[in-house]
């Protein structure tokens, strides 16, 4: 485990510089966001498409591993709305507390750190996590939320959700770089020369970025609940996707790279989702400082433990 924590060190060691920069307000709220829009538009977009390009949809899309991801998550969402209900919470908060224990900082860590401490081969299952947890379950607390507030579920509430994936600059360069596989296209040098120098900021903006964010949060009023959601996040999500991949009988590797994505900590886009719908903001804020924070240890002891 040691090995694979020092692995992991320079990554966490970019988010703590974020936060100490953030802290000490060498860089304010404002520069934060201008960083994550040039991350989320153009760097993170541009290493999505290169791996893409290289990927068949048949490499990316594994009937097995979506069911064995979809089923360990989707009972995970079901536990922690429940305990949330019987907790007494409201049916929308109690949703927004599902879908933290569920959505991963896949994107803006994820990708990054899985591909280089698990290989190239590992980009396909992490594309195919970050494809289900923006489509699956962003849709769902939505729709969620406005059939609690509108008392229904509108054709123009789908219609907003299907332009608001179509715009989304992640999933058009992934859809994209599958296009340009799909056409068997070659890849000229100075594109490919292009794409890779702009990917290669994506990690550490992506990862400077989360940590100049996360200077910025506030803890919940009450730490329970938040403390509950990262332990569900990092060690229950992990577990549950784990056995349903064994129960689908998903191919090792690719069982390997989705526990691990499983086990990254809370998204913050899951803030961004609970701000504009005014729930749980403050718990959520908290789940995703926890979170982080307790991943310097637990995100390198599951990558230890999925082999050798």
């Amino acid at each position: 485990m040691l090995a694979i924590f020092l692995k992991t060190l320079p990554f966490f060691g970019l988010i703590g510089l974020g936060w100490a920069a953030g802290r000490l307000r060498v860089f304010p709220e404002e520069a934060t966001t201008w960083l994550t829009r040039f991350v989320f538009y153009f760097a993170l977009s541009a290493m999505l498409f290169r791996f893409a390009a290289t990927l068949s949809l048949a490499e990316l899309f594994d009937p097995a591993f979506v069911a064995a991801y979809l089923t360990g998550s989707g009972l995970l969402w079901g536990l922690v709305f429940c305990i949330g209900r019987a907790r007494g919470e409201p049916l929308a908060p109690a949703a927004m507390e599902a879908h933290a224990a569920v959505s991963g900082n896949t994107g803006f860590l994820g990708v990054p750190m899985l591909v280089v401490l698990l290989g190239a081969a590992a980009a396909g299952p992490v594309l195919m996590v970050l494809t289900v947890d923006m489509i699956v379950f962003s849709s769902l607390i939505t729709l969620i939320v406005a059939a609690v507030r509108q008392g229904r579920v509108s054709p123009a509430l789908a219609g907003a959700l299907a332009k608001g994936l179509a715009r989304n600059p992640m999933i058009m360069s992934m859809a994209a770089g599958l296009a340009w596989s799909a056409a068997d296209l070659p890849m000229p040098a100075p594109a490919d020369e292009f794409l890779t120098l702009l990917g290669a900021a994506a990690t550490p903006g992506a990862l400077f970025a989360i940590g100049a964010s996360l200077a910025a949060r506030r803890g919940a009023e009450r730490p329970g609940p938040a403390i509950w959601l990262s332990a569900a996040k990092l060690a229950l999500h992990p577990l549950a996707v784990g056995v349903a991949a064994w129960a689908f009988a998903v191919d090792p590797f690719a069982a390997g790279v989705m526990v691990a994505a499983a086990a990254l900590p809370v998204a913050g886009n899951v803030y961004i989702l609970a701000s504009h719908f005014r729930l749980a903001e403050r718990r959520v804020s908290a789940a995703i400082l926890i979170s982080t924070a307790a991943s310097i240890l637990t995100l390198p002891a599951v990558i230890a433990h999925l082999g050798p």
